[in-house]
């Protein structure tokens, strides 16, 4: 008599067999699948794209998602319905569309409706039609998948007072399929497809009777093996119009799936398109941004840290950061970067100049919050799940006390919470040290959650601070100089630039050399450019803004944040950080 660890055995090895051709999500489903515990599914992530697996004859196949479900996944199965809001219900087997429309000319015998000639597209009378059509079915041993496309319109994420009734008529549909015992015992399986989890409603997502399955976008070693299928036959053809091997293609395209990837090899091979790496670049960045939805931009910086001025400490430690990326030191990169200081400060200008230095994509996070019930959680899951398949890869996020949400936000029914808790898992994630680095830049770093400026997440802390020094103030000149075109000896420099009580930031000195170049500009004298009579009536002229109360809260905060006592300038340094925080607390109280 075979032992139950020998049938164990085989079960494990028929598995093994059935889907070694498959991809490695598919492989979870069905590893799932098998357990006979579960028969909801819901995949999430890189929906839309196409997918690769392996026939058993060894012949490589590249499809939709759809037909991979219908044709491989779902072959054996009798039935298989698909349904979605426009398309209503629809089959890709003409003997299942007969044998339904049967079931719906006796449903409008006895209950006198007209849906074999009219078949309903509505959630909440499409789901009650097919949950009396399955228990017929399933009760003579039929085998059922049903396949739900853009699911978040049928059980959309809301709150439970925001439901419909017809909502909550096909919510409660599928969660009767998901635990009643005919269902259950039944091969019977239900497929919930979504680009975003977050745009479901989430008491069916976090339901234990539910299975999530991410299909992630390909890796370098999938998007080369689509490249080969892609050009096979026609690699004289691509040669001809390429400077750029298909090795460096797939190796320069993180967060492209293969329908992209598709468009750019079919310029080349149809259009006789030239394809550079400067033009593979351009056109990677514009898909991606594309498949943002315009809320993520790669941030493109021809300035390197020289080209910034003062910021010893900070500027020395982001070449160390760089010099650790450019030789593959992820170990000892922090998970994420908080740049905090006083308005004008050159907190974005920094990590910009940054970008231009450490060879890897950066890119911003622009706003992805709406208006719309749940879209901002979809939203920024969407940026999430691109930045997955794109590392190695800097994130910029300006203004991130404002952005990003906190835990013990009120008022904006939960959003701010929720995309609280979505940053910051993915920020803590231990796989991303040095392939995802966060740069979280604010002015005011003391409105941020203390979680998403812990250790493990937002690690360093650079705080930056106005010029005090007459070297500092200096450099920062001669920076703007060079920046504004401008021409002028270190004699001629008015010395209430370079010394005295008034503190210019490196936007007050850009402004105040516009303003001199617009006076010469304008000169009924015909000039060669900004003199230094004209710098010196301008600088005499000039107020700067003032906003004293707001610049100390600012600068005290970013004190109080910095990781660094050395890199803190010596007035700072010295401060007794106890007498730092009242101060702190005084001015808010002020100010707010």
């Amino acid at each position: 008599m075979m032992s139950s660890e020998t049938r164990t055995s085989q079960h494990a090895t028929e598995f093994a067999r059935q889907t070694a051709y498959y991809p490695a999500w598919a492989r979870e489903f069905a590893r799932k699948y098998f357990t006979k515990t579960l028969n909801q599914f819901i995949l999430h992530g890189n929906v839309r794209d196409l997918v690769r697996w392996k026939k058993q004859d060894d012949k490589i196949e590249y499809t939709g998602l759809l037909e991979f479900l219908t044709d491989e996944l779902f072959a054996a199965r009798n039935i298989v319905v698909m349904y979605n809001r426009a398309a209503g219900i629809h089959f890709s087997d003409t003997e299942v569309q007969k044998d339904l429309n049967r079931f719906l000319s006796n449903h409008d015998t006895l209950f006198g409706t007209s849906y074999a000639r009219n078949r309903p597209r509505s959630p909440g009378q499409v789901l009650t039609l097919l949950d009396s059509y399955f228990r017929l079915r399933l009760g003579e041993g039929k085998r059922i998948a049903c396949i739900i496309d853009f699911a978040e319109t049928i059980i959309p994420m809301a709150g439970a007072s925001m439901y419909s009734a017809e909502d909550r008529s096909a919510l409660v549909s599928l969660q009767q399929w998901a635990h009643d015992p005919l269902f259950m015992e039944s091969d019977f399986t239900v497929c919930l497809i979504t680009e975003n989890l977050s745009d479901l409603n989430q008491q069916h997502v976090q339901s234990p009777w539910t299975a999530e399955i991410c299909i992630p976008r390909p890796q370098e070693s999938e998007r080369l093996a689509f490249a080969l299928w892609h050009t096979r036959g026609r690699d004289a053809d691509y040669a001809a119009h390429a400077d750029i091997t298909l090795e460096s293609v797939a190796h320069n395209t993180p967060g492209l799936g293969f329908t992209q990837l598709r468009t750019i090899l079919a310029d080349v091979l149809e259009n006789h398109h030239w394809l550079s790496f400067e033009h593979l670049s351009e056109l990677k960045k514009e898909l991606i941004e594309e498949a943002a939805f315009g809320m993520l931009e790669f941030v493109e910086s021809k300035q390197t840290l020289d080209d910034v001025a003062g910021h010893k400490e900070a500027k020395a430690h982001l070449r160390q950061a760089a010099h650790a990326l450019r030789h593959d030191r992820h170990d000892v990169i922090p998970m994420g970067y908080l740049v905090s200081g006083p308005v004008g400060t050159g907190k974005t200008f920094l990590i910009t100049c940054f970008s231009g230095e450490i060879g890897i994509p950066m890119v911003k996070l622009k706003n992805f919050r709406s208006q719309w019930q749940g879209q901002t959680e979809g939203n920024l899951e969407r940026l999430l799940n691109l930045l997955e398949a794109m590392p190695p890869v800097a994130v910029m996020i300006d203004e991130a006390d404002a952005a990003l949400g906190n835990r013990d936000a009120r008022g904006d029914s939960g959003v701010s919470k929720r995309v609280f808790g979505q940053i910051a898992t993915f920020m803590s994630n231990p796989e991303h040290r040095g392939r995802i680095i966060f740069f979280l830049i604010t002015a005011r770093p003391d409105l941020m959650p203390v979680d998403l400026k812990r250790q493990g997440r937002a690690e360093e802390h650079l705080a930056l601070f106005y010029p005090t020094t007459r070297e500092e103030r200096m450099e920062l000149l001669e920076v703007m100089m060079r920046r504004t075109n401008i021409s002028l000896s270190p004699d001629d420099i008015p010395e209430k630039l370079l010394s005295g009580e008034v503190t210019y930031s490196g936007a007050d000195m850009e402004a105040l050399l516009t303003r001199a170049k617009f006076k010469a500009a304008a000169s009924e004298v015909p000039s060669d450019g900004v003199t230094r009579e004209i710098l010196q009536h301008v600088v005499v002229d000039f107020i700067p803004p003032n906003y004293g109360e707001e610049q100390e809260l600012q600068a005290l905060a970013a004190v109080l944040e910095s990781t660094s006592r050395e890199a803190l300038p010596e007035k700072y340094r010295v401060m007794d950080r106890a007498a730092v925080q009242k101060r702190v607390a005084e001015l808010k109280r002020r100010v707010e």
